[in-house]
């Protein structure tokens, strides 16, 4: 049986919705970074779903049954490729567990990093509050320790200061 693990696929902008419909409809588990944010329409206050990541989803599937999605089915789906390996980028479940852990806080605890002025730290986990379970590396941002779930080759999510104390070395 072929493994099963979190692939990522670039979408066009308009499609996510859709393509992740698609997708649910033939029993493919799959993440679609959306969060709910509270905007202003016509003076009035409405709830909207907006995407944390643009052109972003993700499958949990077999590397053939990706395959077949993107080339047999004509779902439009564009798998991101590992630099150095060139096959098809593979996000290990308990990293893809914390990182949609993370979409469901709102913006104000956890911001979006593009990952261009990290430096990998020690490897912790967070073991009380909030985000108590989560893995990551540690990091100095603003001279507040934080941790950052990093999702190889795309981009990484950051928490608010993290107190040492909630923290145990991996």
């Amino acid at each position: 049986m072929e493994k099963i693990c979190w692939y990522v696929a670039k979408i066009h902008a308009q499609s996510g919705k859709k393509i992740k419909k698609e997708l649910i409809d033939l029993d493919v588990e799959c993440f679609l970074p959306y969060r709910s944010v509270i905007v202003e329409v016509n003076g009035r206050k409405v709830k909207k779903e907006k995407p944390l990541v643009l052109n972003y989803l993700f499958l949990h599937a077999s590397k053939k049954l990706c395959f077949h999605l993107a080339n047999d089915k004509g779902i439009k789906l564009i798998f991101i490729r590992n630099v150095e390996t060139h096959q098809l980028l593979a996000v290990p479940d308990k990293q893809m567990q914390d990182f949609m852990f993370l979409v469901d806080f709102s913006e104000e605890a956890v911001k979006i990093d593009n990952n261009a002025h990290l430096k990998r730290g020690d490897r912790v986990r967070v073991i009380k509050g909030e985000f108590a379970g989560i893995e990551g590396e540690l990091v100095r941002i603003q001279g507040h320790k934080r941790v950052v779930v990093r999702l190889e080759g795309l981009f990484s999510l950051v928490t608010t200061y993290i107190p040492s104390n909630f923290l145990e070395t991996l």
